[in-house]
């Protein structure tokens, strides 16, 4: 089942009006969407980008008998592309681009793609199968170097030199095809200590896999820019991330535009969910939520 996170917080930071358009690019299973839509009605709109079709396509299924599925504009297409994806669908009026760059549950259960450490699942690892790189390719064809930059720069992995070594000279022998194949690497390549905290000690190979098998990064980056062309002034631009690395990107844009006029910051410090949130859903203790007005 599909949990959103924060929900309550991304309603009053973006602040629904009767009749406001606003723009999901992340929409998953419409979580946020669909009560964002409770509150625009009788006639705003909202346009839901996701990028994988099967998401879409769950959605579509889910809100087939829902009235409010006439004011929900839903696209198969990557947020790095929101200005063309603007044009195109002639989507106006915008009072708020809403973000939540979390993996789904849906990802991780049902997608068999290789998300989740916890099943035996092929290495893909992508959101939009028509791509070319797979965390599969990554793993047998990549170098040792760059294997542990990767590890490094998108998992903070603090045993990113181990674990890629141990990733060559295993491919040495047969290829890495499966997740719990690379779970066995990981686990002979940290220490017993490691490998006793809370958070398992793949969690961070596999985040930094599917950061760099979906370029997730860069197009964080060239989506900020395009998000707030899009909306009108006085629009709200609300981020939950759940990586440092994207935290720190949505932090300093929030910044630098703030320094040029341009926004007014509205989260002087990131909103975190409360212990009776990451009590019911415990995937979303590493949640953090950012929020700014466009004032230029």
């Amino acid at each position: 089942m599909h949990v959103p996170v924060l929900q309550k917080e991304v309603i009053d930071y973006l602040d629904p009006k009767p009749n406001d358009n606003f723009i999901d690019c992340t929409i998953d299973g419409g979580g946020h969407a669909l009560v964002i839509l409770e509150k625009t009605g009788p006639n705003g709109k909202i346009l839901g980008i996701d990028w994988d079709k099967k998401v879409i396509s769950n959605l579509k299924s889910k809100i087939a008998n829902l009235e409010l599925k006439n004011r929900l504009i839903l696209t198969c297409d990557n947020f790095a592309n929101l200005k063309e994806i603007v044009k195109e669908e002639n989507f106006e009026s915008i009072s708020g681009v809403l973000f939540d760059l979390g993996l789904s549950s849906w990802h991780l259960e049902e997608s068999e793609r290789g998300f989740s450490f916890q099943k035996d699942e092929p290495l893909d690892m992508r959101y939009d199968k028509g791509e070319k790189l797979t965390a599969e390719k990554i793993l047998n064809e990549y170098s040792r170097r760059e294997i542990e930059k990767i590890l490094k720069e998108y998992g903070e992995e603090m045993f990113a030199e181990r674990i890629a070594q141990n990733i060559v000279d295993f491919r040495k022998s047969e290829p890495v095809k499966n997740t719990f194949q690379l779970v066995e690497i990981i686990k002979k390549s940290v220490p017993y200590w490691y490998q006793r905290q809370r958070r398992h000690f793949a969690t961070k190979t596999f985040q930094a896999l599917r950061i760099a098998v979906n370029d997730e990064i860069r197009n964080l980056e060239k989506a900020l820019p395009q998000a707030l062309e899009a909306i009108l002034p006085e629009g709200r631009l609300v981020f939950i991330s759940f990586h440092s690395l994207e935290d720190r990107i949505v932090k300093n844009f929030f910044r630098e535009k703030a320094k040029e006029g341009n926004l007014k910051i509205i989260t002087k410090k990131p909103i975190h969910p409360s212990w009776t949130e990451i009590k019911k859903n415990p995937r979303s203790r590493s949640a953090k939520l950012r929020a700014a007005i466009k004032i230029n």
